[in-house]
């Protein structure tokens, strides 16, 4: 299954090559999704070569070969569109967070996944990609998409984003005690990290998951 913009970069490829017979420059390749740096367009690649859609030739810059494009569906009736629509919602992934030790999490929207508006729980909500496996006791595994509700405030039990005032972001079980905040793990090899209360923002709590097998 390829994302939003993985499916936009791809086409974009396979009608600038049959047209020009040239791959477009990883500006107007970054241009035309839209983003804000080429280091989306370099991860969009890696991701399209990782599933076998295209091929990078050797010793030739910028050489891109296309080697399949998704099946194409027939175009549902405006009827049954409408109804997808009012049942799903785009969330923004917005970068990576660790499920582990703190790791910079915070980055630009470089692409978006559709989820059920049920999952969602309205329009603020967000995607994190898991990284480590310091919650895998939960359920929480190395590669999932962990479904964040924006918002400033836990309660005792909730597994939510915490920003250190290192601006480093991580994903744990949120207990405050007093005038201290304790970020649990859900694996016995990782430690309870207790912080200052001054020291921690929240950024959101944990509403769903998604995971690709």
């Amino acid at each position: 299954m390829l994302t939003k913009k993985q499916h936009e970069l791809l086409l974009f490829l396979e009608e600038s090559i049959s047209l020009s017979g040239v791959t477009p420059s990883f500006e107007e390749m970054k241009n035309k999704l839209g983003l804000k740096s080429k280091s989306g367009i370099h991860r969009l690649i890696s991701a399209l070569e990782y599933r076998g859609f295209i091929k990078k030739l050797p010793f030739k810059a910028r050489a891109i070969e296309i080697l399949k494009l998704p099946n194409l569906k027939h175009r549902p009736s405006d009827e049954k569109s409408n109804m997808i629509d009012n049942q799903v919602i785009e969330l923004p992934i917005i970068g990576r967070i660790a499920a582990g030790f703190p790791i910079e999490a915070i980055e630009s929207a470089d692409n978006t996944f559709y989820v059920p508006k049920e999952l969602a729980k309205g329009s603020d909500s967000f995607i994190l990609e898991i990284k480590g496996d310091s919650m895998i006791d939960v359920g929480i595994h190395d590669g999932d998409f962990a479904i964040i509700k924006k918002q400033n405030t836990a309660n005792n039990g909730d597994i939510a984003v915490a920003l250190t005032n290192e601006n480093e972001a991580t994903l744990k079980r949120f207990r405050k005690r007093g005038d201290t905040i304790a970020l649990e793990a859900a694996n016995e090899a990782f430690e309870t990290r207790i912080y200052s209360a001054s020291q921690i923002s929240i950024q959101g709590i944990l509403i769903g998951l998604i995971r690709r097998y």
